[in-house]
């Protein structure tokens, strides 16, 4: 347990209350530790954080179209463990697959748990466990070492959450209880139904198998998914956004952590799903200001328009540095301040992580050079 100095005091012009009744004429932006979860102080300042002329180097916020991302030379488009590498370090590993069709062999992650988060399309997933449906806008965790393949009539677009030697948990809900945002009930498992049973055979299959995030290759003269039965509390899951129900507060603003989802040792996936806008007159309403000191944000918009980005369209995903500030765009504070909308319609995936991303060669091409010239005033 770490024992953070802690002195809590106001200097100068300042509210009482974080994120509440600004002083008039200032801008709120919020220092913190520890993604959310640790001290922070709020710093009023008579300009906007965001009001650069100029940007460059390694802080550099950067915006990239993953619509646009294609399979490197030399890969297997079908299997998801050469799907294009997009961002990772020591903790997690970020890729996107496309796929349509029927995978004819298996794979299998032993470097860590995969998450799977249905962008476009959906299908059928077979694993060791059996069946599962999944469509747009599921998540689907595979604990390490699952063995799975899909089927699918659609084109999917699948982003590819990797917890590098790790797994993925449920965040602690605290104060609201274990119901709060989604109930455990919801997370459906696979079943050993009659589709299945179906895909069982005594033909060759090949599983290939990702370790130390190299490939290789066990050949079997019968296909493995064939479990007659299993119990316990491991087993992949599914949930799909429309079943969280977000925390919020009509006179405060909540923080990222508020929407935590799944949760690993060196990051954390969060989900913003469509809420009522805070309606308080004295209560921001929108994302802070913020530097976060010690995570790398990366945001994967999934669809609506995301209300504190202006130019954000589905697919696209923001990179924001540890120690970068930043916030809403100029136009979109503008129309907040004028509560103009009442409600939010945007979906996306948000991972923070604890050590610095580095972004494959996967990624050239697909970049918005003019991201960080997008806080400019017009």
């Amino acid at each position: 347990m770490k024992n953070w100095i802690s002195f809590p005091k106001v200097e100068g012009t300042a509210s009482r209350q974080a994120h509440v009744r600004l002083p008039a004429g200032t801008y709120e932006r919020e220092m913190g530790r520890e993604g959310f979860f640790g001290p922070a102080t709020q710093m009023h300042h008579a300009h906007p954080p965001t009001g650069w002329t100029s940007f460059d180097g390694p802080l550099r916020p950067r915006a990239f179209d993953l619509n646009h991302v294609d399979h490197m030379p030399g890969q297997i488009p079908e299997c998801p463990l050469e799907a294009p590498a997009l961002m990772g370090n020591g903790a997690t590993q970020l890729r996107l697959w496309r796929f349509k069709g029927r995978m004819e062999h298996l794979v299998r992650n032993a470097d860590g748990d995969d998450l799977l988060f249905f962008h476009q399309g959906g299908g059928h997933l077979f694993c060791d466990y059996g069946h599962l449906e999944v469509r747009e806008g599921d998540y689907v965790v595979l604990p390490r070492n699952t063995s799975w393949r899909l089927e699918t009539d659609e084109a999917v677009m699948v982003l590819m959450v990797e917890a590098t030697g790790d797994a993925y948990k449920l965040p602690h809900k605290g104060l609201v209880g274990t119901h709060a945002i989604f109930d455990p009930a919801v997370l459906d498992v696979p079943a050993l139904d009659d589709a299945f049973q179906a895909q069982k055979h005594e033909r060759e299959t090949l599983v290939r198998v990702k370790k130390r995030n190299q490939l290789c290759a066990m050949t079997y003269p019968f296909n493995p998914l064939d479990a007659v039965g299993w119990h316990g509390d491991l087993a992949p899951v599914r949930l799909n956004w429309r079943d969280i129900r977000p925390l919020m507060s009509h006179r405060y603003h909540l923080p990222p952590s508020a929407h935590s989802t799944w949760i690993a040792n060196g990051f954390v996936v969060c989900t913003f799903v469509p809420r009522p806008i805070e309606s308080d007159p004295e209560a921001l309403k929108l994302p802070y200001y913020h530097s976060n000191e010690d995570y790398d944000e990366v945001l994967f918009y999934h669809r609506g328009q995301f209300f504190s980005r202006d130019n954000i369209h589905p697919g696209m995903v923001t990179y924001h540095p540890s120690g970068f500030p930043h916030g809403p765009h100029p136009k979109a504070y503008e129309v907040a301040q004028k509560f103009e909308r009442k409600e939010t319609d945007e979906v996306a995936v948000m991972i923070d992580t604890r050590d610095p991303l580095d972004v494959y060669p996967a990624m050239e091409g697909v970049e918005w050079g003019g991201y960080a010239d997008s806080w400019k005033a017009k």
